[in-house]
């Protein structure tokens, strides 16, 4: 068989991502902060398009084309959803401007389908999703409940817990702190002692001796010789290490160890902890209680500038053009304008859709509270609105929502489910976690609550769990173990 070069026809099928698809794409996982800086520079770059004021115009794309960024959800069923019902006359998003015919108003062009994005991605899990660093005063205030004797110390530990600074010192004194309270000075000394035994150890200390002094007794190391050596850092500062060896009355060997223990405390525990001072959130979707009993959902429009094409300069701009090359450029510009308005019109109608469906979902939660949170998935919310679950997931990306009970971000409402007896679907682990920090802030000091009893007690309340996930869903909210809060109390009820 002899072997020879050869030409063969062969017929196939690709998808291909166009330049504008793959930025609609993108467009969809940005915040309205992102979206803005967005379009400023589209602005920069392009003349035909300006902000408008208002409600659409007729200079705009056409009334019968714009769908209301609004929607009123009905509390029982809640079904009025944003964004059903495309229309024939919709041009698809993923048409390159350079596929245009330059000489014909891409405005009179059809538009054609939904965005239906691909490629699946799954949604974070539950110790991947959390609203940012967690800051001193939040990681104390979540063990005062517990280790305060009285609920007049657990009163003044939290004013001092906000009064701490980076490092978790107490920069002003017990007396003028009894004073802004307006409470007497034996009082503010167990509520700072409530403090000083929180974790990390050595907060809400004055000094750094005393800081390094309530490491050395959490360490069980806090002897006559350790309480002198703490006593005159001074001296270590100084570098007269034989004399703070006299004054300990302890010889080589004992005062290596002291110091080699010395160096392991840490001199600024506070500083393991955000400082507090993260950018404010601002939400994208704003979620109010509507007159009917249900719910008004809406973009954030302070942070969303509405585009528009200027049609008429565009004419103006046209009849001026003498070559063909200014001709198509300018056709050009028009076709990457309207794509754009397009675009951010799709995109908000995706964006109200979306969160549509999720308070639909998760309507308990916005009445009752994160006891009632359930457990979701971005399958269940892309099966309910027919959309593919990456684009639920790009939705959902960096975007929080307002409530009367506060702000979320879009990807909390999605958590695992537990197994629960009053329930086919399961209970949400956040309404586990809420379950658990009320067992353990009602607990008796006396009485301390394991693991094991939280699972008898989480089953009285119709939640199934294993005991180790106790345990899990426990350090995740910060407290401790039995023996840990255990050994809290009981400081606190000594001091």
């Amino acid at each position: 068989m002899a072997l020879g070069p050869r030409l063969d026809i062969r017929q196939s099928q690709s998808l291909v991502m166009t330049p504008q698809l793959q930025q609609a794409i993108k467009l969809l996982a940005l915040s309205n902060l992102e979206i803005e800086t967005f379009i400023g520079d589209a602005l920069d770059a392009n003349p035909l398009l300006e902000v408008g004021d208002g409600a659409p115009g007729d200079g705009d794309i056409p009334g019968d084309e714009i769908e209301t960024r609004r929607t009123t959800l009905e509390s029982s069923p809640v079904d009025r959803l944003i964004g059903e019902g495309q229309g024939e006359a919709d041009r698809p998003l993923d048409i390159d401007s350079a596929a245009i015919d330059r000489d014909r108003d891409p405005g009179d062009a059809d538009w054609g389908r939904d965005l239906r994005l691909g490629g699946g991605e799954d949604g974070p899990g539950i110790d991947e999703r959390g609203a940012g660093p967690l800051s001193l005063a939040d990681h104390l205030g979540a063990q005062i409940g517990p280790a305060a004797p009285d609920p007049a110390a657990a009163f003044v530990a939290r004013h001092i817990a906000g009064l701490l600074d980076e490092a978790g010192y107490l920069t002003v004194s017990l007396r003028e702190l009894a004073a802004d309270l307006g409470v007497d000075d034996h009082l503010a000394q167990r509520g700072l002692d409530v403090v000083q035994s929180l974790d990390p150890t050595g907060v809400g200390a004055r000094t750094l001796s005393e800081c390094l002094a309530l490491q050395a007794r959490e360490a069980d190391r806090y002897d006559p010789c350790m309480a002198r050596l703490l006593d005159n850092l001074d001296l270590l500062a100084r570098g007269e290490l034989a004399r703070l060896k006299r004054m300990c009355g302890v010889d080589d060997e004992d005062f290596a160890e002291m110091m080699g223990e010395l160096r392991s405390y840490d001199p600024k525990p506070g500083l393991r902890f955000d400082s507090g001072g993260g950018d404010p959130v601002t939400p994208d979707i704003l979620v109010v209680p509507g007159a009917d009993g249900g719910w008004t959902v809406q973009l954030n429009q302070a942070t969303l500038p509405r585009l528009i094409v200027n049609r008429s300069y565009y004419l103006e701009m046209r009849g001026a053009c003498d070559d063909k090359a200014a001709r198509g450029w300018l056709s050009d510009k028009l076709a990457d304008a309207n794509w754009l308005v397009k675009a951010l019109d799709q995109r908000a109608k995706t964006i109200l859709k979306v969160a549509s469906e999720l308070i639909k979902q998760q309507d308990a939660f916005f009445r009752e509270g994160v006891s009632q949170l359930k457990p979701l998935t971005l399958r269940a919310v892309a099966e309910a609105i027919e959309m593919h679950e990456s684009t639920v997931s790009r939705v959902t990306s960096n975007k929080y929502l307002h409530c009367p009970r506060g702000t979320f971000e879009l990807k909390y409402f999605f958590t695992s489910g537990v197994g629960s007896t009053g329930s086919e679907s399961g209970a949400s682990a956040e309404a586990v976690k809420a379950a658990i920090k009320q067992l353990i802030d009602a607990e008796d000091p006396k009485q301390i609550l394991s693991d094991d009893t939280l699972v008898d007690l989480l089953k009285d309340k119709g939640f199934e769990l294993a005991r180790r996930t106790v345990a899990k869903y426990r350090e995740a909210i910060g407290l401790g173990s039995s023996v840990q809060r255990r050994r809290q109390k009981a400081l606190a009820a000594v001091r």
